[in-house]
């Protein structure tokens, strides 16, 4: 079990308050630009895609612009594909595999999908390298109405405007050796409840979501990322303590948990985990496993 006596902030036994929130924000810092990495990518797609600012985040520790990347010749009468990255700003693979994607392989599908991507959802996390936003909530449970999470009512809201059914979405993500060493002590601390402590899977997986699970879906992303990278194997028949539900996937409550993978109607819907801290794979390797996911779940959808 990770307590909250394993973190030095706050005291045993008792949530935080907002000192103990001050005080864990004060340590945070930016390692790495938004702007340099992500927004100036973004810029340069304005000649192939169109791309807007679909909400503007304001916190006393900066302020950031959302972008949304979608098919500059938007057809109704094709199906149409979500991607998001960068919900937990510290997995880099998903928003450069978003981005990657936008680049380099949206050509081969651009006449048979429309697409809609959110290539960074949390900026300051992204530049701060962390799960939580400044507020020290977790975008990635706050896909509801009334979202605590400015960053997760932004994608609630401009879905809603855009008012699009989708064909499938992809949210990209990354499982990291500091889920354990650093941010399931910090919300065992945060909320003085003892959570669940289990090995971190080496290899990449995906999560499904329990009311869609899209068996042959998920089945076609495993096998196109295999090709790229290693795939997690379970531990007594878990990865990351859910149930396997066959070779490298699990399932959660998209919808109940308030996950970004339920913001969507999508009836195909995947969370990608790569896991970045393997001794086997490079950061290239990382950014292709989420590329890959995508290809191969948009060649499923191709051969139905």
């Amino acid at each position: 079990m990770n307590t909250s006596s394993d973190y030095s902030i706050g005291e045993p036994g008792h949530p935080w308050g907002p000192d103990d929130k001050s005080a864990w924000l004060s340590l945070q810092s930016a390692k790495r630009s938004y702007q340099v990495l992500v927004e100036s990518r973004i810029s340069s797609l304005h000649d192939r895609f169109h791309v807007e600012c679909y909400a503007e985040l304001h916190y006393p520790s900066g302020h950031y612009k959302l972008y949304a990347v979608s098919s500059q010749d938007w057809n109704p009468e094709l199906p149409s594909v979500l991607i998001t990255g960068g919900v937990h700003g510290y997995e880099t693979s998903g928003v450069m595999g978003a981005l990657h994607f936008l680049e380099q392989e949206y050509e081969s599908y651009a006449e048979t999908f429309n697409f809609l991507a959110l290539p960074c959802v949390s900026p300051w996390a992204f530049e701060t390298i962390n799960r939580w936003n400044p507020l020290t909530i977790d975008p990635n449970r706050s896909f509801v109405a009334d979202s605590p999470a400015q960053e997760a009512l932004a994608v609630v809201q401009y879905l809603e405007r855009r008012g699009l059914s989708f064909l499938a979405h992809f949210d990209l993500h990354e499982t990291t050796d500091t889920d354990n060493s650093e941010f399931r002590p910090a919300l065992a601390a945060r909320d003085a409840k003892a959570q669940d402590h289990w090995e971190i899977p080496d290899g990449f997986y995906t999560v499904a979501d329990t009311s869609r699970p899209c068996r042959e879906f998920q089945e076609a992303i495993i096998t196109s990322v295999a090709k790229v990278t290693h795939i997690a194997p379970s531990i007594d028949g878990r990865i990351i303590g859910e149930t396997l539900q066959q070779p490298g996937v699990i399932c959660y409550d998209g919808i109940g948990l308030g996950l970004c993978m339920g913001v969507s109607n999508a009836p195909y819907v995947t969370t990608t985990e790569v896991y970045p801290d393997s001794p086997l794979v490079t950061e290239q390797d990382c950014i292709a496993a989420q590329v890959s996911a995508i290809t191969g779940g948009l060649d499923y959808l191709l051969s139905k």
